[in-house]
């Protein structure tokens, strides 16, 4: 006759609970099942709050480094007409804009101060890779922030640039040198190595001579500038090299992968000891439930069934700490990030803070992976439970 009442749970998640609430009875099984539980927790928060923070500097750092990266740059060949260039990449699909540069090396003198500086000469307004110029920044020299504050330089000023390739005259070779007009100054990243300085194209063919011109192009976005690139290279013939933003920053990308990857690892040993405990747990639950198991055993319950049993088992003993750890280290994310209280020395980092960035696929990596790792320490317990041979388990 059927019965009306609760729902009837699977005999294996029953066995789990009833394993739990006797395990939670012991003191000593209570105690390694706490450990197990907080060493989860503690690991998988660990994880999340050391990716989450890789993950801000990295964003921060990708920010700050691709601003001040062409999205496309095209080198052309020693000759080759840069406006001829510039209109087969103008005609390519996809394209928005072609600038002409030209880049060397040389140095800012302004009232016996002396600056080493990387020139770079551009056709019409200032090109991308300068930000903090108003779209209207008409053509003239342009410094950086930080540089035009360090020679206290101002708008209108004029200052000599000099370059490091001097020109042959009759008397023999003379330093190149010209004397311009300070247009205004652009935004100075942290990450900059060399003071880079803007100015106008006709200005840099003085000072570098003719030749080693480049074109940068911009696209729609970064995505759209990888499909357009193998098209400007099927458009121009003359050039030597066309490269994306991803190829010329692929040594630091790699290397932002890679620190990733190792931090991950490293801190993952936190959730790998806390599934040996988990193991010394089980097992001395199954030593303690050894005749109970012989009885199921006895009365036909099959290996596939307590293995399931200890599987479910393991995985509530676990699911606790990997809960608790995943809020605890979301929570702390937040927490940090927002009110950014982890302060850094603006003089030596590029940020003033550290910043935390929850990627849903690291959060979904943690979580899986400590999932992973728990079936991994459990199944070794549920297997002896489920090869326990009946006889001997009465027997003893």
């Amino acid at each position: 006759m059927a019965t009306t009442g609760e729902p009837t749970r699977p005999l294996a998640l029953a066995l789990a609970l009833r394993y739990l609430r006797s395990a939670r009875r012991d003191s000593f099984t209570r105690f390694l099942s706490a450990t197990a539980a907080g060493g989860m927790a503690v690991g998988v928060a660990a994880l999340i709050l050391a990716l989450s923070a890789l993950a801000g500097f990295q964003r921060a750092l990708r920010l700050e480094i691709l601003s001040r990266t062409p999205q496309i740059e095209v080198d052309l060949e020693e000759g080759a007409s840069p406006g001829e260039a510039r209109l087969a990449v103008a005609s390519v699909a996809g394209v928005e804009t072609v600038q002409i540069t030209l880049e060397g090396q040389g140095w800012l003198l302004s009232e016996g101060r002396v600056r080493p500086i990387s020139l770079v000469g551009f056709d019409g307004a200032p090109p991308p890779v300068f930000p903090g110029i108003d779209a209207g920044g008409g053509p003239g020299l342009w410094l950086g922030s930080d540089l035009a504050e360090t020679m206290s330089l101002g708008a209108g000023e004029v200052v000599e640039v000099a370059s490091n390739r001097p020109g042959l005259t009759p008397f023999g070779p003379q330093p190149r040198v010209r004397r311009l007009v300070l247009a205004g100054v652009y935004e100075t990243g942290r990450t900059e190595q060399i003071a880079r300085v803007a100015l106008p194209l006709s200005d840099a063919e003085a000072l570098l001579g003719r030749g080693d011109y480049n074109l940068l192009v911009t696209t729609g976005g970064l995505e759209e500038a990888i499909e357009v690139a193998p098209r400007i290279a099927a458009a121009v013939s003359n050039q030597t090299g066309v490269r994306t933003w991803r190829d010329l920053n692929r040594a630091l990308f790699f290397a932002l992968r890679l620190e990733k990857t190792l931090m991950f690892l490293a801190v993952l040993l936190i959730v790998v000891v806390a599934a040996l405990a988990l193991v010394s747990d089980l097992t001395l639950l199954v030593a303690a439930k050894r005749r109970a198991i012989g009885i199921l055993g006895a009365m036909g319950a099959s290996p596939g069934l307590l293995l399931r049993a200890f599987l479910l088992l393991g995985g509530l003993l676990a699911s606790s700490g990997i809960v608790a750890g995943s809020l605890l280290g979301l929570g702390g994310a937040w927490i940090l990030d927002h009110f950014r209280l982890i302060r850094l020395p603006s003089a030596v980092y590029f940020l003033d803070y550290v910043p935390f960035v929850i990627e849903p696929v690291d959060l979904v990596l943690v979580v899986g992976t400590t999932l992973v790792l728990t079936l991994a320490a459990t199944g070794h317990a549920a297997r002896g439970a489920a090869l326990l041979s009946p006889t001997e388990a009465l027997r003893r």
